[in-house]
């Protein structure tokens, strides 16, 4: 005949969590394991790419460059109204997706 294999685990007591534990991994879960700067930094880089002629947003990302770039090419741009509207809303998208693509990379002190 067979023998029988009895295996028992170990039971764990359940973990009391306090209300400081909950609200911290709710914190955490709100900006999601950033921080605040990481969470809001896309906002942020929004509301500076914004204001319209300095192209802020990418100066904030530290994108000087490109930022300059946008400047020098509003010129130009300028005599026709729709081609800088052009410009000036692809400054904010741009702004908010490298200020994303910083936080995702996790280069908080960029």
């Amino acid at each position: 005949m067979g023998e029988e294999l009895v295996v028992s685990l170990p039971v764990e007591a359940p973990r009391r969590v306090g209300p400081l534990t909950l609200l911290r991994e709710i914190w955490r879960e709100v900006t999601f394991g950033i921080g605040v700067w990481g969470s809001a930094r896309p906002l942020f880089t929004v509301l500076l790419a914004a204001v319209p002629f300095l192209f802020l947003g990418q100066h904030i990302n530290r994108e000087h460059r490109k930022g300059i770039d946008f400047g020098l090419l509003q010129i130009p741009l300028a005599l026709t109204v729709i081609l800088w509207v052009a410009l000036y809303l692809w400054s904010i998208f741009d702004a908010w997706r490298a200020a994303t693509a910083i936080v995702a990379r996790g280069g908080l002190t960029d």
